[in-house]
């Protein structure tokens, strides 16, 4: 099938395969956390804490990411990081299932496990050109990965609730530690082909500079990655309060949370599989466009439903163009990125989404304390849609007027400069 195109290449059907079970174990060890933090505490400042310090190193560490990265053989860099994270998962579970539950050791691990994911995420991302034997199939194969990481976040929680319920937290913990073997597996079994990385004789300081450099002087990577910010830090985090609209808006249990999560990730794998269909020199950034405004309209609406099964549906529609949103972005930047600066231009990308939402959720909590729930996603929807007003308006603005170099070439001018 077409929509499977990139799995062609042996390299990217391995990671594929191995990612599929490690994603479904990852958020089965999230989902049993915060469940075991709950139970523990009855704190939902402590859930807060919980999830703030295993995204946050994110926004502090992704560009230093990018540049050693590209310093480095991303192949073995990502078994390095999967071995690291297995390790993690290890000593969570044994602190489980020796029953020594000790908060500030769950809140540690989760810091270390946002440190090694600030690492991990951009070499896997950046690894994917070379996954990928048809450069043509490259949107493709980041369609399909976004699908298995929508599909695990409904797959996981799910299963986590019947283990949980049937086996308990420590069986949960167990299994993401194992999860981590078939990964390894399918690592193992690749053969890559990477360029020769030629060691560089300038510091990672100097290198860290030159990214920031090529991303601000290129003006549609940088308002893409603005357009990105805005959204995560204003717009996403809106899901933050979906179990006070479960609970408390439309009288519901946790199963009905349960039913705005699944909501939420089969409107994204709705939208993976539409660009996984999509053939190459497909205009990206009207997809950004169209998705950008499907999301803000969806969440104002999403805002004052008052009938479950239609707040459903527009929660469906959030994820619809949320996860198109994010999506076209990362591909325009993966295919248009050069191939030295790609690591680093995927670690902004990483920076600007994972690691504002943590700040953004804090924003939205406090928010919603004060003028309500309804009022703030509400708020989050209209701040999409301007968001994407002046993105459009800016594109304009920047097109018809002067037109600047590649960043590259900048950098490559200021060399010879120097030199001189």
């Amino acid at each position: 099938m077409d929509v499977f195109r990139s799995l062609k290449s042996r390299n990217f059907r391995l990671f594929f395969y191995g990612q599929s079970i490690s994603l479904i174990g990852t958020w089965m060890q999230k989902t049993a956390v915060c469940w075991l933090v709950y139970r523990l505490t009855n704190s939902a400042l402590l859930l807060g804490v919980v999830s703030f310090v295993s995204l946050i190193p994110s926004l502090f560490l992704s560009p230093y990411a990018g540049s050693y990265i590209d310093r480095h053989n991303r192949y073995r860099l990502m078994i390095i990081t999967q071995l690291i994270s297995m390790v993690q998962a290890g000593a969570l579970a044994l602190m489980i299932l020796l029953r020594y539950y000790n908060i500030p050791g769950i809140i540690f691990l989760s810091l270390v496990q946002g440190v090694i994911n600030a690492f991990d995420v951009t070499c896997r991302q950046s690894l994917m050109m070379e996954m990928v034997e048809q450069k043509e199939d490259l949107p493709n194969a980041i369609a399909l990965n976004s699908t298995v990481a929508n599909f695990a976040r409904i797959a996981g929680p799910a299963l986590a609730g019947i283990v949980l319920s049937t086996f308990g937290e420590d069986i949960c913990f167990a299994g993401n530690f194992l999860s981590y073997v078939p990964v390894l597996i399918s690592l193992f079994m690749m053969k890559m082909d990477l360029p020769v990385i030629v060691k560089s004789e300038r510091s990672i300081w100097a290198e860290l500079r030159e990214g920031w450099q090529y991303i601000s002087h290129d003006r549609d990577l940088s308002s893409l990655l603005l357009m990105l910010t805005a959204s995560s830090l204003l717009v996403m985090p809106f899901n933050t309060l979906m179990p006070v609209f479960a609970k408390d808006i439309f009288n519901g249990s946790a199963r009905t949370f349960s039913w705005f999560e699944s909501a939420a990730g089969v409107g994204s794998i709705a939208a993976a599989i539409y660009m996984a269909q999509l053939k190459a020199g497909k205009d990206l950034v009207k997809i950004l466009i169209t998705s950008s405004l499907i999301f803000g309209l969806s969440l104002v609406l999403l805002a004052y439903a008052g009938w479950l099964p239609l707040a459903l549906l527009f929660m469906m529609l959030s994820g619809v163009g949320m996860m198109a949103q994010t999506s076209a972005i990362n591909t325009y930047i993966q295919t248009h990125a050069i191939p030295t600066m790609r690591a680093r231009a995927i670690s902004y990308y990483i920076m600007a989404y994972q690691g504002m939402i943590p700040i953004g959720s804090l924003l939205t909590g406090v928010l919603a304390q004060w003028i309500g729930p309804r009022a703030t996603v509400c708020i989050a929807g209209l701040t999409g849609i301007v968001a994407t007003i002046v993105f459009v308006q800016h594109r304009r603005k920047t097109q018809t007027g002067t037109i600047f170099p590649p960043a590259g070439k900048i950098m490559a001018d200021e060399r010879n400069s120097a030199r001189a």
